[in-house]
Order: structure tokens, then sequence, then C-alpha cells
């Protein structure tokens, strides 16, 4: 089993220690930017697609966090509706993002990057047909 690397937050260490795996990041970052108007969804990989499929819900899919001396990075890798502007709600997924993370976790991040990977068009839903014999 991999080693996974805990981030401490707790400064006082009288009661305890009080860690943060990278995966609650993930799972933080993933749902502020799907709160995000204009985006269409986040960009997984075959076997989130699968899980997503059978009813399971991945909130950290399209999110990959990296911890390291100088702080936490956050890549983001989204679609979104296509006719929106893409720097207003790349703005705005990083803003939410942010906030989030400060809100939740007291956490300042190094660097958010969002890879806009697709534009999802709008489906038009087939008029109902009638049923005239």
């Amino acid at each position: 089993m991999a080693e996974h690397n805990l981030l401490n937050v707790s400064t006082d260490t009288s009661l305890g220690s009080v860690e943060i795996a990278p995966e609650v990041i993930e799972v933080i970052a993933g749902i502020a930017a799907n709160e995000v108007a204009g985006v269409a969804q986040m960009r997984g990989n075959f076997a989130s697609s699968m899980t997503e499929r059978f009813g399971k819900k991945n909130h950290g899919k399209g999110v990959k966090v990296e911890l390291s001396d100088k702080g936490i990075k956050i890549d983001i890798f989204s679609v979104l509706n296509y006719g929106v502007s893409i720097p207003t709600v790349a703005q705005k997924i990083q803003d939410n993002i942010r906030q989030a993370l400060k809100n939740m976790t007291a956490l300042e991040i190094e660097e958010i990057n969002v890879h806009v990977v697709g534009v999802q068009m709008e489906h038009k839903e087939d008029e109902p047909k009638s049923n005239d014999a």
C-alpha cells in the first residue's frame, strides 16, 4: 500500500495533531469547482466514469493536488458550457476553490491552475412524439 502524504494543519499540539489527506482537498476543490455557473462537468478517467454509472459520485474527479515545501498546488481539469466566457469562469473557479479551502481547512494555496479540456454543447431534447394511430 502506498504511503499517503498527510498535511499537518495543527499548530497547537497540546491536544494532539490534525492532519488532512490530499484526497480531502481534492473533494473540497471538486465540489467548489462544480458549484460555479458555466462548469458542465469535470474530466475524469475511465474508472471514475464507470463508478459513476453504478451510482457512486466521485467528487474529486478532475482534480489533482500536489503537496510541496512551497505549499499546495491544485490542477483543475474541467469541461465548460458552450457560450460562457472562459477567463471569467476560470477566475470564478479559482476564487471559489480558494475560499472553500480557506473556510474549511484554513490552508493557503500556492496556485490553482484551471485547465479547460472541453466545451459541452447544449443538447436539444427531442420533441415528444404523439401516438396518433
